[in-house]
């Protein structure tokens, strides 16, 4: 899939939204990438997984022995990137706040890891989730995503491979342009705090 690939898929889903968005990171952007609604539809979702997969490396590829994702958001992907590649998908999620395997979901020890996310914007979503799966025992050898917004400045510590790389411009708190923050803030996100 091309650059011009993707983005159609996003467009054609009505997933690039425009507005004021308070991001999962705490920062601030004109636009919102809804990844749930290009993935809503399954045909779509496996185009996505397998262009994801064939940007990984064979020799990485070889040695993933399941793929997990934090929820909510990289459920899907997750789950889609497990068919792709042939292997389990798991998902960590925080239901107090910590990342955690829970609904019986168990790493082998030594488990070569794909961590896949929907949407990376500061990296801390995934360097939390790569700690979860490290305590249980698995080792994540690479991450994938849709969308890298980092502008390439998100460090997981592991080779990273997002599909498409969009850098709309995201902000601080306090420094929002003013003609954004005289738009209400809407938070579309799956992580409540900020």
């Amino acid at each position: 899939m091309t650059e011009d690939d993707i983005l159609a898929e996003f467009r054609t889903a009505n997933a690039l939204l425009e507005g004021h968005f308070l991001l999962s990171s705490g920062r601030h952007s004109a636009f919102y990438l809804q990844c749930a609604r290009v993935l809503m539809n399954p045909e779509r979702a496996g185009r996505i997984a397998m262009a994801i997969a064939q940007k990984i490396p064979r020799e990485i590829k070889a040695q993933i022995g399941a793929v997990i994702s934090p929820a909510m958001g990289g459920l899907i992907i997750g789950h889609e990137m497990g068919r792709a590649l042939g292997v389990d998908a798991m998902f960590v999620e925080r239901p107090e706040g910590v990342f955690g395997l829970r609904r019986g979901f168990e790493i082998e020890a030594g488990t070569k890891i794909l961590l896949v996310e929907d949407v990376v914007t500061t990296g801390l979503s995934s360097r939390e989730a790569i700690k979860a799966i490290a305590a249980e025992g698995g080792e994540v050898i690479a991450a994938a995503s849709v969308v890298d917004r980092s502008g390439g400045d998100a460090d997981l510590g592991v080779p990273f491979f997002p599909l498409i790389e969009l850098n709309f411009p995201t902000y601080a708190p306090d420094e929002v342009p003013e003609e954004l923050a005289a738009t209400p803030v809407t938070k579309p996100g799956s992580r409540k705090e900020a």
